[in-house]
């Protein structure tokens, strides 16, 4: 029998992805407050996995839209990168039953440490345009590639990676940097979500519902990004950065 959410599930599913919704688009991982929610909720893991896709789809397009009606992107010069990153994510996805990501669970919470206290240690850090340290178009594509292949594979903290490496290689500040970061959120998202959906492991009428608290919470937080600027998302980044630390720690080393 189809597993059926209640409608108590639904109440507290429903505000907890607009809060990630919000959350996310400032500077990424919503999706530790939502996939553990749905798992608390008692969906069993490929439904959550596969839930948690659809939603967070609909948060990463809102952002994306949002920012890109302000200016901060231009869809068509990123073309090559929505690409690679679709390609990347792909292989990402297919790779999940064939490598150990035993590595990545020890490899990730420690780069995330570090990206928390450099960012301590440089206040300044992303707070204005830099100098472009790759071009424009080999950055994208080999970010795409590794990024892309990462999410699809692994996921966690995949936003903070993209906006470090925008601000540091690209000379983007924090808040362009969050902007183009959905646009690469977006398209991993929907890549999975396919892979996802034609395994039939998407419960459809809850990721609609979350998925338009969702797009809510992004639309806010959007909106705060482009009113209070890079110093709003650099707070935000720095603690998100240490919550995923600690989601990774707890849900694969310390509670099996």
């Amino acid at each position: 029998m189809p597993f059926e959410p209640s409608l108590l599930s639904y109440a507290l599913l429903v505000p907890a992805a607009a809060v990630a919704g919000f959350v996310d688009s400032i500077a990424g991982g919503g999706g530790i407050i939502t996939l553990p929610a749905l798992l608390a909720a008692g969906l069993p893991p490929h439904l959550a996995l596969g839930t948690n896709k659809l939603q967070s789809s609909f948060g990463s397009l809102t952002a994306m839209l949002r920012y890109r009606s302000a200016g901060l992107i231009r869809l068509r010069s990123l073309l090559p990168g929505i690409a690679a990153t679709a390609l990347g994510a792909a292989l990402g996805a297919l790779a999940v039953g064939a490598l150990d990501a035993t590595v990545l669970k020890v490899l990730i919470p420690l780069l995330l440490l570090v990206i928390v206290i450099f960012l301590a240690l440089k206040p300044r850090f992303g707070m204005e345009e830099g100098s472009r340290r790759l071009p424009w178009l080999p950055f994208w594509i080999a970010g795409g590639l590794a990024l892309g292949f990462y999410d699809g594979f692994f996921g966690p903290g995949t936003g903070t990676f993209w906006a470090i490496a925008l601000v540091a290689l690209a000379g983007l500040d924090m808040r362009g940097a969050t902007a183009h970061t959905k646009v690469a959120n977006f398209t991993s998202n929907i890549v999975s979500l396919v892979v996802f959906a034609l395994a039939g492991t998407v419960i459809l009428p809850l990721g609609l519902a979350m998925g338009a608290a969702q797009a809510l919470g992004a639309w806010i937080g959007s909106h705060m990004v482009l009113k209070r600027g890079a110093g709003l998302v650099r707070g935000v980044l720095m603690t998100m950065s240490a919550c995923i630390v600690l989601y990774i720690v707890l849900r694969y080393w310390v509670i099996r």
